[in-house]
């Protein structure tokens, strides 16, 4: 396509323009424009509006007449899905584990034997250049279904040749294809089999991580955030505290995974570091509720485990909302607990299993989700001066989109403007 691209045809163009973050009934405010467009310059937006208008401006401007078009017939464009979770680089998948789980295994019996350790087992082995291609494809399948941004974390190598493998893939990566990549530091995502045999080993591994692995990590600037598996088999609060702290004085912007698998005060902890995120949330208070209302920390939730897991109590989306929090919705896409990079997907289980509106869903997939991870000024919107990030759906309504639980509609998705995924020959 050329520098400048002129996109009509919209039956809704929804820009979701306005402030950031979003919280309660602003949730809901998408800014749809029927019959809009949208005129591309060198990747950013450059007027958006009813049709009408931007087609007024392009002719009047002899700038703007060599403007390539691009009509939608009618279809949805949206603001690029930002996923601001997942586990990007990982070897292969856990599909025995799958059956176990079918046949009553429990989330910890499970970790017992396998889990997150058995990944990690598997990634040490690993060559790079096998991880490289795995998450290739992976991310070739997230622009096809209107991702144009996502969070990776790090967390399956557990020692530091491993992390640090992990990371610099990530760098590999953002390099090799289009998608944006926001680098996290998981080096705390379990204990890893050689401290376990130590009578304190998750202390001593802590220690590790505090002083030597992180420093490395920001050093080499492979990461904007640490984040820290803070719940039951993992680590507790205080060792959370001790290594968001550390990452903190090393310009690694706090995350967490909390209150999953039980109530462990991670919640409290995000809100007293003022941490980008804390992700989860399934057991969480009133208090915590309240706690996350009162901060600026994104509770970001994450449907598409508990539905892998088979569990009925999801992340309680209506009070969060009602009571103000900063909610967002995210795949946690990984191999042991929510192998899904549908964006879609997620909306619909957030409409059907959380009961937000397919609005707030919307909003929590892209303009909230995209100020968890601090590019709210860029992406997330579809709004003058930021990136053309933009998806387009076969569809005539928003709603259709988590409606269709399960099916891929997205039609084109562009990434500053160009296309990087497309249906339209198809």
């Amino acid at each position: 396509m050329s520098e400048l691209l002129l996109i009509t045809g919209c039956a809704q163009l929804v820009t979701l323009s306005g402030p950031a973050p979003r919280r309660g009934p602003a949730l809901n405010d998408l800014g749809i424009i029927r019959d809009g467009a949208v005129l591309i310059r060198d990747g950013v937006v450059a007027a958006v509006g009813p049709r009408r208008e931007v087609e007024g401006l392009v002719a009047r401007n002899r700038k703007y007449r060599r403007a390539e078009k691009l009509d939608l017939g009618g279809r949805v464009l949206l603001p690029g899905f930002v996923d601001s979770h997942t586990h990007l680089v990982s070897p292969a998948s856990r599909a025995s584990e799958y059956e176990q789980r079918i046949a009553g295994a429990s989330y910890e019996q499970i970790a017992r034997s396998g889990g997150i350790l058995s990944t990690v087992r598997k990634l040490r082995a690993a060559s790079s250049d096998a991880l490289k291609q795995r998450a290739l494809a992976a991310l070739k399948n997230f622009a096809a279904h209107g991702t144009t941004t996502l969070e990776a974390k790090s967390g399956y190598g557990l020692d530091a040749a491993s992390e640090l493998k992990i990371l610099r893939l990530h760098r590999q990566l953002l390099e090799l294809q289009p998608l944006d990549i926001t680098s996290t530091f998981l080096g705390a995502h379990v204990v890893p089999p050689e401290f376990r045999r130590r009578s304190n080993g998750a202390d001593a591994y802590v220690d590790s991580l505090a002083r030597k692995l992180i420093p490395a990590v920001a050093r080499a600037g492979l990461a904007q955030f640490c984040d820290v598996f803070c719940d039951r088999g993992a680590f507790t609060v205080a060792q959370a505290r001790r290594i968001l702290t550390a990452g903190r004085a090393c310009g690694l912007e706090p995350r967490l995974h909390a209150e999953q698998l039980a109530r462990t005060g991670a919640t409290r902890l995000a809100v007293q570091l003022n941490a980008a995120s804390a992700d989860h949330l399934e057991k969480i208070n009133r208090e915590d509720i309240s706690a996350l209302a009162a901060s600026n920390v994104v509770a970001t939730l994450l449907p598409g485990c508990c539905f892998h897991l088979g569990l009925r109590d999801y992340a309680p989306a209506r009070a969060l909302i009602t009571a103000g929090a900063i909610v967002a919705l995210a795949s946690d896409f990984n191999p042991g607990t929510s192998p899904t990079l549908n964006m879609q997907m997620v909306l619909s289980l957030a409409c059907t299993q959380m009961r937000m509106t397919p609005a707030e869903a919307l909003a929590a997939a892209t303009i909230n989700a995209a100020y968890s991870l601090r590019r709210h000024d860029r992406i997330g919107s579809i709004e003058v001066g930021k990136y053309a990030d933009l998806a387009v759906f076969d569809l005539a309504d928003y709603r259709e989109i988590p409606y269709y639980f399960g099916v891929n509609h997205c039609w084109l998705t562009l990434k500053r403007g160009k296309i990087i995924f497309s249906r339209v020959n198809q």
